[in-house]
């Protein structure tokens, strides 16, 4: 009897749990991540009072990015081999929220066994 054994290697991390900036100034918003996948997709999430996640943007370690259209403005995010930071420019109090990084769920490392 063959067992299949799959589990993610993938890690994400955000070092700043609670921010605050001076409305108009640009704020960035630290995510460190680690995967062994070389197809990784790396996600931004906002989550104000009372509401749902809303995405912000998609980025990918190999040049594929997406923005939703609402973000596309102020919402920036430059991804690197370790880190995808998010920029916010012109911040303001309507900013304030929840926000959530993500690597792709689908991405996941299998072996037999």
């Amino acid at each position: 009897m063959k067992m299949i054994n799959c589990r993610s290697k993938d890690k994400v991390d955000q070092p700043d749990k609670h921010m605050t900036e001076v409305e108009g100034r640009s704020v960035e918003l630290k995510c460190k991540y680690k995967t062994d996948s070389a197809q990784d997709y790396l996600f931004w999430y906002i989550q104000r009072a009372n509401d749902f996640p809303k995405y912000i943007l998609r980025r990918s370690k190999y040049g594929g990015e997406d923005n939703d259209a609402q973000f596309q403005e102020r919402f920036h995010s430059e991804v690197s081999s370790d880190s995808v930071p998010l920029t916010i420019k012109d911040a303001r109090v309507s900013d304030s929220a929840v926000y959530f990084c993500a690597l792709s769920q689908e991405i996941i490392t299998c072996a037999s066994v």
